[in-house]
């Protein structure tokens, strides 16, 4: 069973500013394309067993049943939805950031 994977605007964002710092900030525009490649192609595969990886710990999250996958050093927040056969990625973000911080900038 295939699902469609989405983007909210953040996560659109989020990915936006991970090329953009790597690109600019650390002037690799090679390994900028590289990282949103690997990015963009992991959150793809979310389409068939979205399931897979962890539940997030923390409520309110663990209870909507948000996800989290890791690629490379990064982290991608999403959340299965089994009736519409969809999976909305909320977030993709740094690991060593606040994740309870950036978490809590999304609309509940």
């Amino acid at each position: 069973m295939s699902y469609e994977v989405r983007l909210t605007p953040e996560a659109k964002h989020d990915l936006w500013e991970i090329y953009r710092y790597i690109a600019v900030e650390l002037r690799s525009e090679q390994s900028a394309n590289g990282q949103l490649e690997r990015l963009e192609e992991n959150i793809l595969k979310l389409d068939e067993m979205p399931e897979r990886f962890r539940v997030y710990c923390r409520e309110p999250w663990r209870s909507r049943n948000l996800r989290v996958m890791p690629v490379d050093n990064y982290l991608v927040f999403y959340i299965p939805n089994h009736q519409i056969k969809t999976v909305t990625v909320l977030r993709v973000m740094y690991g060593g950031r606040d994740i309870d911080a950036q978490l809590g900038n999304i609309s509940r």
